[in-house]
Formats: structure tokens, sequence, C-alpha cells
């Protein structure tokens, strides 16, 4: 299995970076441009499943891949390989016993990222939840790859003078690691022009 080379990194996203970019993009900027921001437990634990898990005669583990035309890096948890086709899977924590759009989005990225690797398409992946012990299978549309273009580009583009909007989730902001340099409820109430159309202006 053969990736494309790259010269410079920084110019790459990391494919989870996807996920955390739709989860919250203020978050994302906080984690990216503050380096004081600490290790999400979720984060902690998730690595612990990981060393943890089991192996089986059929999987790849752990595959570094990058491409620079996709603007893409990262590592594969694990590549099913049956019959000759190559199948990437995504492991969750996920309490909920479901997966969020975020975490097909992460997964199309995976699968973009091994298609350009072997040079075939990767149309589908798997969502393995450790909360159920079962994995969903996604089917990868154009919709899918679209998204994560254009999340790849919204990041690339990102300065550390624009701050993103606040969420329209204010719930999310309740266990947020980035919370006390993001400051969302002080924002919102010293500064409500920047609470205006986000969920935050219901909270003032």
């Amino acid at each position: 299995m053969s990736t494309s080379s790259v010269a410079d990194h920084d110019d790459l996203v990391h494919v989870s970076a996807l996920n955390e970019y739709l989860y919250c993009p203020r978050r994302f900027y906080y984690q990216r441009y503050q380096d004081e921001i600490g290790t999400p437990y979720e984060l902690v634990d998730g690595r612990s499943k990981h060393e943890n898990a089991a192996h089986r005669g059929n999987w790849i583990n752990e595959r570094y891949l990058c491409d620079t035309s996709l603007g893409l890096h990262g590592k594969i948890d694990i590549i099913e390989s049956e019959d000759g086709v190559l199948t990437p899977i995504e492991r969750k924590r996920a309490e909920s016993g479901g997966y969020y759009t975020n975490d097909e989005i992460q997964l199309a990225g995976y699968c973009m990222l091994l298609s350009k690797a072997i040079g075939e398409p990767v149309n589908f992946g798997y969502i393995y939840l450790y909360s159920t012990d079962q994995r969903h299978s996604v089917r990868i549309t154009e919709e899918h790859r679209q998204a994560v273009n254009q999340i790849v580009r919204r990041i690339q583009t990102m300065s550390v003078d624009e701050i993103p909007a606040l969420t329209d989730t204010p719930s999310k902001c309740e266990a947020c690691s980035a919370q006390e340099y993001c400051m969302p409820m002080e924002t919102a109430m010293l500064e409500p022009d920047k609470a205006r159309g986000t969920g935050w202006e219901s909270e003032l």
C-alpha cells in the first residue's frame, strides 16, 4: 500500500480535525491556537480502548496515510481486508449508543485517503461503537466527499485573528476543554452582537 509523498505536513489537515471542526469550529480554533488546552477525557479513554482492542488476522492496524491533493493525513484505526477489498473501520467511544454525522465525515476522510493510496474506489466503511460492541456500515456518498473538501478548505484558511462564532448548541460548552479560553457566557453577555443568531442568544 503506497502513500503520497509530503514535503510539508503543516498544510495538511488531520482527518480527526474534520470531526472536531464540525462539532464546534470555535472549540477547534482554541485547540489549534492555544497550547495550554488539556487532553479531553474522551481522547485519553479512546486511546486506552484502542491499545486494549483485540486483534484479528484480516485486520491491518493503525495505518498512517497522507495525500497532498486531498490536503489530508491521518491514521486509520483498522483496515479490514476481506477477499481483497480494503475497508476502514473507525472506532468510537459513543456513550449514547449511536454515532453522528461528524463521525461519518471523519470516516469519509479516511475512505478518501485509502482510495488515493490503493488507486481504487473505497465507497463504504464501518463505525464500531464500544458502547454496544457493534459496527455500522456507512456508504460514502458524493455529499460526504464534498463536505470533507469544504471543511478542509475552511480549516486551511483559518486565521488566529478570526475567532469563529459561538456554537448554536450551548450544551456543548458544559464539559468543553476550551471553555476557559472561549468564555461563551461572558462573551454573550459582554458582546451580545456575537451571540446574535447563535444558540447563546436565547441564553441571555
